[in-house]
């Protein structure tokens, strides 16, 4: 008899393999990034057609091979590309599942990522908060899960955590007014968006999406955030070159 193991997961990719089959990249909260295989996923009346699909979320039972998986049962709960209407919410969606992708590791234990990706593709669908927001947020927590992003806790000079208001995107810091003296204007923080960005790094996942920012803020957000991707991440992301280009 095969031995099965059962995960929670989300499909992040979904690609054709021979006539009727499908090959899945799948983020589970306790094996990472697997790749998984799914016997007559394309048949017009397979029960496996609608949950092969990227962005759909639930739970599969699966047999590991010696390469790979595969998919012998799918209980899938929550159908995001049905749900998703808008281009804006659905590329905004791709992105997200190429950024989890991109920092998925097979192997490495992965829920806080998958319940980030979770949480918001839901917020996303309700409509709940701005979605430029919603992108800062899952952006720099998505970095801070993986030890990657900039320092906004003290001054890169002094190491003092008061009176920040300044970010190097040169050094990728935070200064203090004491040590940033007469720098570019378009590079001084509001004190919201500097508790902005302490908030999304330390805030439990749970709590990520229940507040807003005025646009001044989210501006800066963006600046700080963005800024420290284009230098670190090596990839370019199809969803994200759409979005760019279309809003």
């Amino acid at each position: 008899m095969v031995e099965t193991v059962t995960a929670v997961g989300m499909v992040l990719s979904a690609m054709p393999i021979g006539e009727f089959d499908k090959r899945l990249v799948i983020l589970t909260g306790n094996f990472g990034k697997i790749t998984a295989f799914v016997r007559g996923a394309r048949k017009a009346h397979s029960r496996f057609l609608a949950g092969s699909q990227p962005m759909s979320f639930g739970e599969f039972t699966l047999y590991r091979g010696r390469n790979a998986y595969t998919v012998t049962d799918m209980k899938i709960t929550d159908y995001f590309s049905n749900t998703l209407t808008d281009l804006e919410s659905m590329y905004h969606g791709m992105y997200f599942l190429e950024l989890s992708d991109y920092y998925g590791r097979e192997g490495i234990e992965a829920s806080d990522t998958l319940k980030l990706l979770y949480l918001a593709m839901k917020t996303m669908q309700k409509k709940a908060i701005p979605i430029a927001l919603l992108r800062c947020i899952f952006e720099l927590r998505t970095l801070a899960i993986n030890g990657d992003y900039p320092n906004i806790f003290q001054c890169g000079n002094c190491k003092s955590q008061e009176r920040l208001d300044y970010y190097d995107s040169q050094r990728e810091m935070l200064l203090c007014q004491n040590c940033h003296e007469k720098k570019r204007p378009e590079n001084l923080l509001e004190d919201s968006t500097v508790y902005a960005l302490q908030y999304i790094v330390t805030a439990p996942v749970g709590k990520l999406f229940s507040f807003n920012v005025k646009e001044r803020v989210l501006s800066q957000m963006e600046q700080v955030i963005h800024s420290y991707m284009k230098r670190h991440l090596d990839k370019k992301f199809n969803s994200l070159e759409f979005l760019e280009i279309s809003y």
